[in-house]
């Protein structure tokens, strides 16, 4: 019969927190993968949206943009919600390479 008594030895007591650790780092990296899922719904607001170039950095010249159906239509982004102008600017720019 097996007895279900606690085991307070140092040897079991690493192996479930390598356990519970493992758990705690498999579950932040699923966080990190379902993070661009939520892409497109940050607020023009808190991106700092405006519809004009910030110098020579402007949305059609980023890798977020998606452009619309002619060069001079809006598009979307990656990141932030809603209509984006080609010659507009966000704080999340990131250049084409």
């Amino acid at each position: 019969m097996i007895s279900k008594t606690f085991d307070p030895s140092r040897r079991r007591l690493f192996r479930q927190g390598a356990v519970i650790a493992s758990g705690a780092a498999l579950g932040g990296l699923m966080l990190k993968v379902e993070a661009p899922a939520q892409a497109g719904t940050v607020a023009k607001a808190t991106a700092k949206y405006q519809d004009t170039p910030h110098g020579t950095q402007q949305c059609d010249g980023c890798m977020q943009f998606i452009p619309g159906k002619t060069a001079s239509a809006d598009g979307t982004c990656k990141i932030v919600a809603g209509s984006i102008s080609p010659k507009g600017w966000c704080m999340f720019f990131s250049p084409k390479g």
